[in-house]
């Protein structure tokens, strides 16, 4: 007995380190990209602190701060050690350079203009102005030419650089310039605020519960009655035909569906002996568009909840049949009576898996109408799969995309709760009363 409770886990173990591996931690590290503003241009390891013309415009459009990303942007000119002894090493004559860090060192200038002007006064100067200005680069000096690893580095710069900081425009400035991300909670704001999440929302909820009820459920429960009441040979024929759709590959799958609808397609071409315009039917309006990705993955879906439900029909014993056909009783209440009540089981399972893989999977949507026309088919997971994978601005955002998809994740586990307390699992769960 002790041996027996020690080699069950055993044996589970390899089951149990798949779930966390390709489960649970999937779903840790969602919740955890979710909490940061990770993008293409942060990157996903640590940042650095840069001026760009970005940060620029930030400091002066969001944090009010137009005077101080001048000063930033402005290039000054400042002498300083490092720049003598690059003038040291080249063929400057060293007499002239002594002059400059005797009398310049340390001075930072405005205007390329006063360097110039500053250099001329020299003893040894250069007599050409183009000579001079090509000199008064060694000194150029600006905070966004160089990338600093750290807060210390980047402030001493900015210090070098003749820039006073108070505290406020201090934080202002680091949140501005660095180029890593950090925590926030700014995702799910986005969420909550923006029109698209909600239109996308709405559009995912009517795609999922209207494909479900009709296909996956509704019309699989419809091929697997009508099926049961066939010869084996035709039945087994039939549930063939209907599993092309599941065997077929999405991009054959999809393709049949546009040659269907194209404006050179068979609708077309067979309404136009109606004298009815051509036109795209799957793209031509977001109603029309809707109705084709609910019928191209409704047949997908009805065609597994068909075997499931056929299986599960089968299983019923023969002679629950036969008895209610010497009581007299007709096809309709033997699916009334007999097949419907012990269906519940499988119809709770058909309805939490393929809710959850609706909402999940968007391959034969991106496929068919890619969201459009103009996003009223981009359901919730295409939406983050746009915006953290695959976006026509080209900056990937992974830290808003890890948010929407663990709504997805909130949303299926909600959706299955509330499936089984409505088919009451726990009832159906329970030990079975012993009459005696």
């Amino acid at each position: 007995m002790n041996r027996s409770k020690t080699l069950g886990p055993f044996l589970l173990s390899p089951a149990l380190i798949f779930v966390i591996l390709l489960f649970l931690l999937p779903v840790v590290m969602t919740a955890f990209f979710s909490f940061t503003n990770m993008s293409t241009a942060t990157g996903i390891s640590g940042g650095a602190y840069q001026v760009t013309k970005a940060a620029l415009n930030t400091l002066s459009i969001d944090y009010k701060m137009p005077d101080l990303a001048k000063r930033l942007e402005a290039t000054r000119f400042k002498v300083t050690e490092a720049t003598l002894s690059s003038l040291k090493k080249s063929e400057i004559n060293p007499r002239y350079v002594a002059e400059i860090e005797n009398h310049l060192l340390g001075k930072v200038y405005e205007q390329r203009r006063q360097l110039t002007k500053a250099l001329r006064d020299l003893k040894g100067a250069p007599r050409s102005t183009r000579q001079l200005t090509t000199l008064a680069k060694y000194f150029q000096y600006s905070v966004g030419h160089n990338r600093y690893d750290t807060q210390a580095d980047f402030l001493a710069a900015v210090k070098g650089a003749e820039i006073e900081l108070s505290a406020e425009q201090e934080s202002a400035l680091l949140a501005s310039t660095y180029t890593g991300w950090t925590w926030t909670t700014e995702n799910y704001q986005r969420i909550w605020n923006l029109p698209d999440a909600t239109t996308s929302l709405s559009v995912t909820l009517m795609y999922v519960f209207t494909t479900l009820a009709l296909f996956n459920v509704g019309f699989a429960l419809v091929l697997a009655i009508a099926t049961h009441y066939m010869p084996k040979k035709a039945a087994s024929m039939y549930r063939g035909l209907w599993l092309l759709p599941r065997i077929t590959p999405p991009v054959l799958y999809v393709l049949l569906w546009k040659w269907l609808a194209w404006d050179t397609g068979f609708i077309s071409t067979l309404l136009g002996y109606f004298d009815v315009p051509s036109r795209n039917w799957m793209l031509d309006t977001p109603t029309s568009a809707l109705v084709f990705i609910i019928l191209i993955n409704g047949f997908v879906g009805a065609s597994m909840g068909m075997l499931v439900l056929s299986s599960a029909i089968n299983a019923i014993p023969k002679t629950q049949f036969w008895a209610s056909e010497v009581d007299g009783a007709n096809r309709w209440q033997q699916i009334r009576y007999i097949i419907l009540p012990q269906l519940r089981w499988p119809i709770l399972f058909i309805t939490c898996y393929q809710t959850l893989s609706l909402l999940a999977s968007f391959d034969y949507i991106l496929l068919a109408t890619d969201g459009g026309p103009g996003g009223s088919t981009e359901v919730w997971s295409l939406l983050a799969y746009h915006v953290a994978l695959n976006n026509y601005a080209g900056n990937l955002q992974y830290g808003y995309g890890a948010a929407l998809a663990l709504v997805l994740v909130v949303l299926g586990i909600t959706l299955s709760l509330i499936y089984l307390k409505v088919f009451g699992f726990n009832k159906m769960n329970s030990k079975p009363r012993i009459e005696i």
